[in-house]
Order: structure tokens, then sequence, then C-alpha cells
């Protein structure tokens, strides 16, 4: 079994890997990289593999940096199965429809300037719905812990990785003629005791580990603290009369805001507050979610199934129309906008930073990764002006990052699940810039003498018995 690293090496966006198990080549993750125009620019790039020799395609979860550019993958002429969780073949419906809308939209914006400039309106969108739809013929839904054969001599078992609804660790044992072999892909791992989602399943065996490292650098503050610091923003905001913006995933962070909010409604005086959940999407998802409550953890299905369900707030407000999402931007205080793209590189809360960034008396919330690039790592790093649409724009907005509420699991999380696998075989570390991975390398190689590789883009690795 070899693995080669095709994406996410020294980043994490653009998640991208290739096995090969004798003459059979799977892809796992097909994520589009996301920063800025130099980094999004190179999903229209040609795949560094050839397309027809794929027999097969496995997709850890649903955010659009690992499943992003599977359609054009199908434009390209991939016709094989693409393995996934149920709940993440039904959320995959909902992001990359959306992600062909946007691509549609940015077309057409680009090519009248470039109308307006002279110059030919050539550029076509990265793929299209027609794509989309193609792609969604495809997917192949499984259940957690159910080994499937999915080629000749090879076992796919999905574990859950308590990340997102239906995010997987991935599995994959072949039988050679030297014994059977096991790769392991850890996909993104969840943080213990998130809410709503189960806690990341230890397997228990493994020879060779390709492991997230998003936050290998880095411990969160305890959910305790965490909750304290988020409500103390809103004591603040509340304070100050300002209007409180949340960049939010579509997927994972919006429903995790509102349990929150829901959770210590009084507690934090949510009451006073006017709470707009501004993401169609996001409201997609929810429905989702609904479907496969199943999947919660006990806490989780218990709330979702009861009055508790944070989608039952008295003060929520579903915002659908582009009409009622710019009529939020009147709003000087008092509300709590929850909008996407979680990075600021797109999406709604654009428009809301726009008009909110120069108030001195609002607050900005950030849940999640920032990736290099983006509005929301210039944001999170101090920057004093941003652009927004062309528009200089000062900073006074007051500015956390609540790393407590991330998705991902932190530093010692990692080290945990990876010490669960036995013997402790060779890790190669992904889906982290190269700070993170240095520090969980040495932290893994201290701990249990571990073999870690760092790789960079196009390298390989061979999977033998540990």
């Amino acid at each position: 079994m070899r693995i080669t690293i095709h994406g996410a090496a020294g980043e994490v966006t653009g998640s991208s890997h290739l096995l090969e198990f004798g003459k059979q080549r799977i892809l796992l993750d097909c994520g589009l990289h996301q920063g800025g125009r130099e980094d999004e620019a190179r999903n229209a790039d040609e795949f560094p593999f050839a397309v027809d020799s794929l027999d097969a395609v496995v997709i850890s979860h649903a955010h659009i940096d690992h499943l992003g550019r599977l359609p054009l993958l199908v434009k390209r002429g991939y016709r094989g199965p693409v393995f996934t969780h149920r709940a993440t073949a039904d959320l995959a419906r909902i992001m990359l429809e959306d992600s062909a809308q946007l691509a549609a939209a940015d077309t057409e914006r680009h090519n009248r300037r470039r109308l307006r400039e002279g110059l030919p309106a050539d550029e076509v969108p990265l793929y299209s719905a027609l794509d989309v739809a193609d792609t969604l013929s495809l997917l192949r839904g499984l259940d957690y812990a159910s080994p499937t054969e999915i080629l000749p001599g090879l076992t796919l078992t999905l574990r859950d990785a308590g990340h997102i609804l239906g995010s997987a660790s991935v599995e994959l044992r072949g039988e050679t003629p030297k014994g059977p072999r096991t790769l392991l892909f850890s996909g993104d791992l969840g943080s213990k005791g998130a809410p709503l989602m189960n806690d990341p399943v230890s397997v228990p065996q493994a020879d060779l580990v390709l492991l997230e490292s998003t936050y290998g650098d880095r411990l969160h503050r305890s959910r305790q603290a965490t909750v304290a610091e988020l409500g103390e923003v809103f004591r603040q905001a509340a304070a100050q009369r300002g209007n409180v913006l949340i960049p939010a995933f579509a997927v994972g962070r919006s429903q995790e805001i509102l349990y929150w909010l829901a959770r210590h409604y009084d507690e934090w005086q949510i009451g006073q507050w006017q709470i707009y959940l501004d993401s169609p999407m996001a409201l997609r998802v929810t429905d989702v979610y609904s479907r496969h409550c199943r999947l919660f953890d006990r806490d989780g299905q218990q709330r979702w199934r009861t009055e508790s369900n944070p989608f039952q707030l008295p003060n929520l407000r579903l915002i659908h129309s582009v009409q009622d999402s710019q009529a939020l931007n009147a709003r000087g205080g008092g509300c709590i906008i929850i909008a996407g793209s979680g990075m600021c590189n797109g999406g709604r809360i654009r428009h809301h930073l726009r008009h909110n960034l120069w108030r001195d008396n609002a607050h900005v919330v950030f849940a999640g990764y920032q990736a290099r690039g983006t509005l929301g790592r210039a944001l999170v790093d101090g920057a004093e002006y941003v652009s927004i649409f062309g528009e200089r724009i000062k900073v006074n907005a007051t500015r956390h990052t609540i790393g407590g509420l991330s998705a991902h699991a932190d530093q010692n999380g990692l080290v945990d699940w990876y010490g669960d696998i036995a013997r402790h075989p060779r890790v190669v570390l992904v889906h982290g810039e190269d700070e993170p991975r240095a520090a969980l390398a040495q932290r893994l190689n201290e701990r249990f003498g571990a073999e870690v590789k760092i790789p960079s883009a196009g390298q390989t690795y061979v999977s033998s018995p540990v």
C-alpha cells in the first residue's frame, strides 16, 4: 500500500491523498484550496494523477476543503464510486450545489468586469450544477463501524471522528501476499466533550497513519472556560449596545453556537438580543442534522427532540432572502448575527463586516480556524485596516478568538487519539501549517518514540507492518 500526499501538506485546505493498493488506486478526499486568490486559483489546475486511473474515491466529511473539487474530478472524467458516510452524502448535496452557485456568480461578475475593460468575457466556472448532479449520482452512503469491501481485497471501515455530523476517520485494510496492511486516515478529529457530537472513536490498529495537525501546536481552553468567555462577550456587547457578528461554517459551527445560546439563555440574558441566522445553507444543513440526530451524543439527542432544541429560541429569526439580510445592516446594535462563511472569504458575513467593523461598539467572534490569506485570518492577526468589496475599512470592532469552540482537536486530543493505536505506527502529518506540524511531531516522538513524517506535496510513503 502506497500513499502519495497531493494536498493539505503545509496547509489546512485542499485535502487530497492517493492510495495505491496493488494496481488499484483510491483517492482519499478531493478538497478545494481556500485562502487568497493564488490559493484559490490552484483549484483549476490539472490533477497530479490520471483521473481515469482512479477506481474509487473516499470522502472523510462534508467540509468544502475535503470534497469541494469532487465535481471537477467528475467533469474531467471520473465515473467510479464515491464512498462516504450517509450523513455526509446528504450534506454533500448542499455543499456542492452551493459551491457551484458561488462559482457561477463569481464568474459572471468577473466576466462583466472584463467586458468593461474591453477584454473577452471567456472565463468559465470551475464546475456547473450539472457536474454536481453527476457527482451526487456516484455517492455511496455507508454507516459507521460497518466494514465494506469497496474493491477486491480492500475493505473500508468508517469511524466517528467527532468533527461534524457524518465526519469519519477512514480505515482501509488490504489483503496482501505478506499479510494484511492497514492505512488509517484520521480525517478531521473533533474535540472531546463537544456539544452534539460524540467523542472521536479510537482505532486499535494500523500500519501507517495520516494524522491531521490543524492545532498541533496549541491547547484549547477548557470547555467551561470557553463557555464563560463566550458569555462575557455577550455581556460586554450588551453594555456597549453593539452588534455581535459570528462568522460560522454552515456545517457544525452554526449549530453549535445556537446550542450554547439555548443552553445559557437565561444566564447570559440572551432574551435581550435579536438573533439572526443569516445563512440559507445553514438552514438546509440543519434539516439534515434533524434527519440524522441519532448520530448525536445522548445530551444532543435529548435537546434536539425537545423544547431545548436550539432552533426553537423565541428570539431567533431565520434569514432567507437577500433583502432581509441587507436590512440587518441598518441595525446599529442589539443583534447577534450568525452568517457564513466561517473564514470570511465569501458569503453574507462580508457584508455585515463591511457595515460593522468600523464601529467601536461592534464585536466579532471567531469560532473556527482561519486559513492563511483569508479575511478572517487578517482580522484574527490584528489588521488595522481591511479591504472588503474594494473598500478600505478601519477595524474598530473588538475581536474575540475563542479557540475552545473549534471543531478540531487540540494537540492533546491529537496525541491521545494516536496514542490509542497499538504499537504506535509511523505517522504522516497532514492538514496543518508547518509550525503546528513540527510541534506535534516533536510531541509524538517524545511521548511514543513515533516515527513522524512531515510531507511536502507529492511525497509518497509505503505501508509496512509495524
